[in-house]
């Protein structure tokens, strides 16, 4: 190190060698825990949203395999009734993600 950096160093306090820096650093000590958390305040009213939101879809689930089935049973009398399969598989599969979204949400979170 020339004599004006050493000089330099010993002058002012706030300048750290890099030999300093760089045992100083030891990088981050782990992901921090945040344990389950807290709602903030008026979380309540969300809560109740969400609960009428799961509730809506819910009762909509149940009209669309009601709808599905109808139409099916119309077009049965008429002598058809097999292009519905494909509705009612995208209305199962609705049913099966509103049944699931709470366990997918806690597995992501």
């Amino acid at each position: 190190m020339s004599s004006l950096m050493a000089a330099a160093l010993d002058a002012s306090p706030h300048i750290t060698p890099l030999t300093d820096l760089a045992g100083a650093s030891a990088g981050p000590s782990g992901v921090p825990d945040v344990g389950g958390g807290e709602a903030p305040p008026g979380a309540e009213g969300l809560l109740t949203v969400l609960k009428w939101v799961a509730w809506s879809v819910t009762a909509l689930c149940v009209a669309g395999i009601f709808g599905v089935a109808a139409r099916m049973a119309i077009d049965h009398s008429r002598g058809g009734g097999r292009e519905h399969a494909r509705g009612l598989g995208f209305v199962l599969g609705a049913c099966l993600l509103v049944g699931s979204a709470s366990g997918i949400v806690g597995a992501l979170v």
